[in-house]
């Protein structure tokens, strides 16, 4: 069968690339880069606990602890007064929940994508191509084809696509979806500096701070880094006023003068100057120093809300920044990005081996679509709260609501509450039918993510059970005394038999877990589990009729073997290996053995211009131009106008289609196979929150 196309190199699209890799599915990632990437410090990506354990499955654990960094806690001000303090759990050796929140991980977006790359560099079921621009693409019943142009254009066939190729996405131009959203929400002064702050280690949001007017829209925040880096943004006001390289650099000496001690001159005594003292240190204005510090990078980020109006048409699908825009009030759109890509992924895995069902498809728009849908209109009806107030009334904004300004602020960068927490997918096509999942209740939530407990594997080994995410459906037993008694025993004794044979008879691939406890559950109560790590049901006790129907749901009812089978039999022309699955080396490659031939390789010259190819979208050029911003840094994984490529690029093995050359055969114009879902139900493109693209 052939692979999946994943069009454009960032972290969504490597980590996509990276999850069908293993999950044995073949990938090639269309990079229209050179394939290196700019070291900007000021570019970061702030990582919730989640999306940090997916990326550290992909293989990339060790770059988390080494460019990463994890606060110990979390700090907001206001005006001088310290109004609230979050601390976080620290790191223990068996990583352990505590009490304490854990911290998100905080890095150069850069230090990221390189680690994401080297990891698909050791995949030989993933291939990353540069200098390969998307000009052009067709899809039918059997497969999708991609044209490509540049140094490596050429024919792609593969069996699925998606775009994960940015705000400005050639895939959504193609496919002629619409991008409707809000330009310029906010828009940030951001730098990266070193220097020493009073609290080491600690993140602080410091609102309406003295030395910058202590209006109600002046905020900055200040997120530490490793090697004693850190990370500052001030909050801009409303337009599009330019941010000179003066006013900059008088921003970061009033926060630090700001935020230090006080100097020699003390207030009073007659010094309003601006000098160094015997130490070498500078003060600015009366009783106040600016501290030594080293500006590294700076830029501004300009904050968009936009939501693509389906994700999916036929087998072309988009993720990430090509899908969505967000990033206000702490939200991060690179989290979004990396939880569309873990989705996306067993879902692809489950089609390309066995076939799938068109609900098992749709459910990734209708999951991932409704929770950046919810997110996006909590954060545009906090928004007038929160940086225009003064005559809004909190229960009309916010019914039901009490809760303070800081409160929500901290809800969106600590990834808490409507603004941050992970997404729950109550409403999920995927849910068990009535009847199969009426268990115990335990604390989490059917749709919502596992709780990380400590369990038993099948080996002996005790993990943790997010590290068990993503290869198939986990079932987990509840079972008191496990770590007490011997494995011997305990496996052949009580339910266990039982269970294992009810989980071997399941419909997809199942690992079974034992686990002491589980929060809110009874003993010999058993948990399903996604792959994706969100709960199927729990049940009390070995239910094998009530397993079944539950996984049959999750993988979106009868996959239809037949029509699996014919999909992988149907594409025209010769089928191609991946790269490394031996036999002679095709023509025009570098000769190594077992590299995939490249059949009816076109001429990059014989194709239009991608801008040419996508003028089907219209007027929607326009205002995507807003999608990228002027100048920016691209400040916690958000959009970046450096970075129009966007998230997205993947391993995989190169496929060309047989006798493609200069245009494609039989294949239906683009985006006429499939539909896309049905609209979420929380939609905020739907209200007057959003306007159109055209506007």
């Amino acid at each position: 069968m052939d692979p999946v196309i994943v069009v454009g190199a960032g972290p969504v699209g490597l980590s996509l690339a990276l999850a069908l890799a293993r999950l044995g599915v073949p990938s090639v990632v269309l990079d229209e880069t050179p394939g290196q990437e700019e070291t900007r410090p000021a570019r970061t990506a702030v990582l919730r606990p989640d999306t940090a354990a997916f990326v550290g499955r992909l293989g990339c654990a060790d770059a988390l602890e080494s460019a990463g960094t994890r606060w110990t806690a979390w700090r907001i001000m206001r005006r001088r007064r310290l109004v609230e303090r979050v601390a976080f759990a620290p790191r223990t050796p068996d990583d352990a929940a505590g009490p304490a929140p854990a911290s998100p991980v905080h890095l150069p977006q850069h230090a990221l994508t390189r680690a994401l790359r080297a990891a698909l560099a050791r995949e030989k079921l993933a291939e990353v191509v540069t200098g390969s621009r998307l000009a052009d693409l067709e899809q039918d019943e059997h497969g999708i084809i991609a044209h490509t142009r540049g140094p490596n254009g050429t024919w792609w066939r593969g069996s699925y696509l998606i775009g994960c190729d940015g705000p400005r996405s050639t895939v959504r131009k193609l496919l002629d979806i619409r991008f409707p959203g809000r330009t310029a929400v906010e828009r940030h002064a951001v730098a990266a500096l070193r220097c020493e702050l009073p609290w080491p280690g600690e993140a602080l949001l410091h609102r309406s701070p003295p030395r910058q007017g202590g209006g109600p829209g002046s905020e900055v925040s200040a997120r530490p880094l490793a090697d004693g880096l850190w990370r500052l943004d001030w909050l801009l006001p409303p337009g599009r006023e330019l941010v000179t390289p003066d006013a900059l650099v008088a921003r970061i000496r009033d926060s630090l003068a700001g935020w230090s001690g006080t100097s020699p001159a003390e207030p009073g005594t007659g010094s309003t100057g601006t000098g160094p003292d015997g130490d070498g240190n500078r003060w600015h204005g009366p009783g106040r120093l600016v501290p030594p510090y080293e500006l590294l990078d700076t830029g501004v980020h300009t904050v968009h809300h936009r939501l693509a109006r389906h994700w999916r048409q036929g087998r072309a699908f988009l993720a990430g920044d090509a899908a969505h825009l967000l990033g206000a009030l702490g939200t991060q759109g690179l989290d979004e990005g990396l939880r569309d890509a873990e989705n996306l992924a067993w879902k692809l895995g489950l089609a390309w081996h066995h076939g799938a069902s068109e609900l098992l498809l749709d459910s990734y728009q209708a999951e991932r679509r409704g929770a950046v849908a919810a997110r996006l209109r909590a954060a545009d009806q906090a928004l007038p709260l929160l940086r225009d107030g003064r005559s809004v009334r909190w229960r009309t904004v916010l019914p039901g609501a009490a809760r303070g300004r800081s409160t929500l602020l901290t809800d969106g960068h600590l990834g808490r509450g409507p603004l941050g927490a992970p997404p729950v997918y109550a409403r999920t096509p995927l849910a068990p039918p009535a009847g199969a999942a009426d268990g115990p209740l335990v604390e989490t939530v059917p749709g919502a993510p596992v709780v990380d407990v400590a369990v038993t594997a099948s080996d002996g080994s005790v993990v943790r059970l997010h590290d068990r995410l993503g290869q198939g459906l986990l079932v987990l037993l509840v079972a008191p005394g496990t770590t007490v008694w011997d494995r011997r025993h305990w496996q052949s004794a009580g339910l266990m038999p039982r269970l294992t044979s009810a989980v071997a008879a399941l419909p997809m691939s199942a690992e079974l877990l034992v686990t002491e406890s589980y929060p809110g559950a009874a003993a010999h109560t058993v948990l399903l589990v996604r792959p994706d790590g969100h709960l199927v049901t729990a049940l009390a006790g070995v239910r094998p009729e009530e397993m079944t129907a539950c996984a049959e749901a999750v993988r979106g009812g009868a996959h239809g073997r037949g029509a699996g089978a014919a999909r992988r039999a149907g594409s025209e022309g010769a089928p191609v290996r991946p790269a490394g699955a031996g036999g002679p080396a095709g023509p025009g490659t570098s000769g190594t053995p077992g590299a995939a031939p490249e059949i009816g390789r076109s001429d990059s010259s014989d194709v239009l211009d991608s801008s040419d190819a996508s003028g089907a979208s219209g007027a929607s050029d326009g205002a995507e131009r807003g999608g990228s911003g002027e100048g920016t840094t691209g400040a916690d994984g958000a959009t970046d106008a450096g970075g129009a490529t966007g998230a997205g690029g993947a391993t995989g093995a190169r496929w060309a289609a047989e006798g493609r050359n200069g245009g494609a055969e039989g294949g239906g114009t683009t985006g006429s196979a499939g539909t896309a879902g049905a609209p979420s139900p929380v939609d905020p493109v739907g209200t007057s929150m959003l306007h159109s693209e055209s506007d």
